[in-house]
């Protein structure tokens, strides 16, 4: 069973900076897409940005030029970087994992999983 675990979030003002880690367990023999999605509460959970086993990424237009994504694969991990933050980013962030393939990869490559979340708070 796949398990992810989100640290590094936290409170901090507005123009700060803060960096998001989530390790992926039991992902050994596969690739697989990593992510960032956030949630306010009482509100759809909506996509910050992902990264691909290549490295390509992609954003949301409300985070481009402020957080960037990348990914230790030796180390099954993938970090956020976010800066000049802003009240409006104050959220529960979520990491979720799918794609997974390769040949001795034994996860369907539709499975999505998702971390526990991990609070940042941005004071104006």
């Amino acid at each position: 069973q796949v398990q992810l675990a989100e640290s590094g979030g936290g409170s901090v003002q507005a123009g700060g900076s803060l960096r998001l880690s989530c390790a992926a367990s039991s992902v050994a023999r596969c690739r697989y897409m990593m992510s960032w999605y956030r949630q306010l509460p009482g509100k759809e959970r909506e996509f910050v940005s992902t990264i691909d086993t290549d490295g390509s990424t992609s954003y949301a237009d409300s985070v481009k030029g402020r957080f960037t994504i990348s990914r230790d694969n030796a180390k099954n991990t993938v970090f956020l970087q976010m800066n000049r933050l802003e009240p409006e980013d104050t959220a529960m962030y979520y990491c979720q994992t799918t794609g997974y393939a390769g040949t001795w990869c034994r996860i369907p490559r539709a499975a999505i999983y998702w971390g526990p979340g991990t609070q940042v708070t941005v004071s104006s």
